[in-house]
């Protein structure tokens, strides 16, 4: 069901999520620096992949992305932190999705404004149950995903454990159900993805599929599906 001021804050979300992407991800891939690669390890460079269609790219999907949330969130005091995210994650999808990589400057940064927009939520409302929630769920889900590369180091990359401490950390906000659908449906969506394509020999199972927009896709779904998913599991 849609919250409370529900077109308003979407059309906030489209305007401002779609313009400050458009902007801001071509800009970042021209800047940031290059990672540390192993030896024998190759990347496609970030700068080139910067182009105008970076700006439409990024922009679109931090557009819809920004649509949805304030349309399940409305003006709640959470949104401004997950339109933060919208921005980001939108970025850093397409980035993983052109080069197979999440920059952790980008990453960091954003734990930062997204916690920050949480705390002052939490002033705001007096919900300090659902900080303290996200704080928790932020390191399980950077403790499960840490152990996952740890244990498979091919199929899930340092940066995917990133940022499955953000997203968790901004799902865990909204509710449990909302962090086991957002996090770990993205994980499963990314599996099943992979098993398909190395079944259809369009990639080998040496190869690996770039995570993170999977687990962003995950979460935009925890928002929209996970309070429905948690009480049609509780009867």
């Amino acid at each position: 069901m849609p919250a409370d001021n529900a077109v308003l804050a979407a059309g906030i979300g489209v305007v401002l999520c779609g313009s400050a992407a458009a902007v801001l991800g071509p800009w970042l891939m021209r800047t940031i620096p290059e990672p540390v690669l192993d030896e024998g390890e190759t990347k496609v460079p970030y700068a080139s992949v910067a182009g105008r269609r970076a700006a439409y790219w990024c922009g679109g999907l931090a557009a819809v992305s920004g649509g949805l949330l304030g349309w399940m969130l409305g003006l709640d005091a959470v949104l401004p932190a997950w339109l933060v995210l919208a921005v980001a994650g939108a970025v850093l999808g397409y980035i993983d999705a052109r080069t197979r990589f999440l920059p952790s400057v980008i990453i960091w940064p954003t734990y930062v404004v997204v916690a920050a927009g949480l705390l002052a939520a939490a002033v705001a409302t007096g919900e300090w149950g659902s900080l303290r929630r996200a704080v928790i769920a932020g390191a399980i889900g950077f403790a499960v995903f840490y152990v996952l590369w740890f244990a498979f180091p091919r199929g899930v990359g340092f940066g995917d454990v990133r940022l499955s401490g953000l997203l968790g950390m901004a799902l865990g906000w909204l509710g449990w159900g909302q962090f086991a659908a957002g996090l770990y449906g993205g994980f499963f969506l990314g599996a099943i993805v992979g098993i398909v394509l190395i079944a259809a020999r369009v990639m080998t199972r040496k190869q690996m599929v770039p995570f993170g927009p999977f687990m962003l896709i995950g979460a935009l779904a925890g928002v929209l599906l996970g309070a429905p998913l948690e009480r049609l599991y509780a009867g």
